[in-house]
Parts: structure tokens; sequence; C-alpha cells
């Protein structure tokens, strides 16, 4: 499938630069939006752990790291703190559980999952945020002018409901320069959003392994 390409100028204000540690792959909400980036890599507390729901990946199953293994933190109720880039705004936090991961150097992804009421709200939800992840590159470039963001679209999945791929690459003046791959996908009443980010540019996104993921995470769904 072609890929699409879009660019633009965009605002990382809170985006941090990747250090080693632990985690997630992004930075505080810009003006009470969840838009977020990058941020330091280190181990996430774990908040009220949710005792049931629906299977999430395991550490192995993401997209393969060339010199460190995946750790995960457990699935938790509530939303990831700090937000993930481009889908927390849209993130309903009281009914979602989430899960995050990261490697020893600049690597990491979160997970999360929403069951909603409903297949019609499910739906919804899954069209929310694929729109939020389609139309980050401009939004990010429209509130920060040292920053230049691209999108790109991988396509659909034919697994389940169905799935969208979704990558955006940002880069400041200065020179640093992150890539983020993004999942949604839906089994019925339940959506989830995988978001996976390391220091590169698309050359460096594992598209191929993260399809394979998506397609994972999308049949552990009930």
């Amino acid at each position: 499938m072609p890929i699409r390409t879009h660019s633009g100028r965009a605002r990382a204000a809170a985006l941090a630069t990747l250090a080693v540690a632990a985690g997630v792959l992004a930075a505080a909400p810009a003006a009470a939006s969840a838009a977020t980036g990058p941020a330091a890599l280190s181990a996430p507390p774990a908040r009220a752990v949710a005792a049931s729901g629906p299977a999430f990946l395991a550490p192995g199953q993401l997209p393969p790291h060339p010199s460190s293994p995946w750790y995960a933190g457990p699935v938790t109720n509530g939303t990831p703190d700090p937000l993930p880039f481009c889908v927390g705004q849209a993130l309903p936090g009281a009914t979602s559980q989430y899960r995050e991961f990261w490697t020893e150097l600049d690597t990491g992804a979160t997970q999360v999952t929403v069951v909603e009421r409903d297949t019609a709200r499910a739906r919804s939800l899954a069209a929310l945020w694929n729109k939020a992840i389609r139309e980050c590159a401009d939004r990010t470039e429209q509130e920060d002018p040292d920053v230049t963001a691209e999108w790109r679209g991988y396509g659909k999945l034919a697994v389940e409901e169905g799935a969208r791929v979704q990558g955006v690459h940002l880069e400041r003046t200065g020179g640093a320069s992150d890539v983020h791959l993004f999942a949604v996908g839906r089994d019925g009443r339940t959506v989830t959003v995988v978001r996976w980010g390391q220091m590169g540019t698309f050359d460096d996104a594992p598209v191929r392994a993260f399809k394979n993921t998506t397609r994972t995470a999308v049949n552990k769904l009930w």
C-alpha cells in the first residue's frame, strides 16, 4: 500500500529528550491538551492495578530491539501519566486500562485499552483516536515553530473489526529527532491503541514488526 506523507511545523513545548531508564516516550501535555512527545525513560510507577479486563501485550510481543530486551509495568486502571503523544487528549480516563513498556536504551511503548458500552461507541472511539493521530503532525507544528512534524499512513490490517497503523516523525531545530508508530484496533466494543517510539527517523521505524504487534494486540481483545 502506498505510503502517504504530510509535513508541517510543530509544537513540542513539552517534548523532552529521550533518556535511558525505563518507560514511556511521552511528555507533559501542552496547554492542557494531551499532545505529548518523548521524555525521559524511567520505570513508571504503578497506580490502581486492574483486576480484570482484556489481555494486553507481553514485552516479547513488541518489535524486537537490537540490543535490549523489553520490560513492562503492570496493567493499570486509568490513563498513563504523562499522557501518550498524539492520542492523550482523546483518552477516556475513567474507563481506560493501560500498560507501559520500555527498553534499556531509547525505545518505549504504551498500550491503552477501553471497553465501551456498545459497538457503536467503540467504533466512534476508534475513529476519534485515528483522527487524533492523523492530525497530530499539523497540530504539533501549529503549537511550536521550532519543530517540524511529518505524518505517514501505513494502511489498514484485516484483524477482528480492523486496525490502522500510522506514524509521526518530529525534528527539532537543534537537530533532535524521534519517530513514533501508532496502531488503533477494535474487537466488538473493545478498542486499543498502541504507541511505539524512539529516537530516529521513519527509516528507523520497524513498521513490519509493528504490524505484527498490532495483530497480536487486537487478537487479544474481547
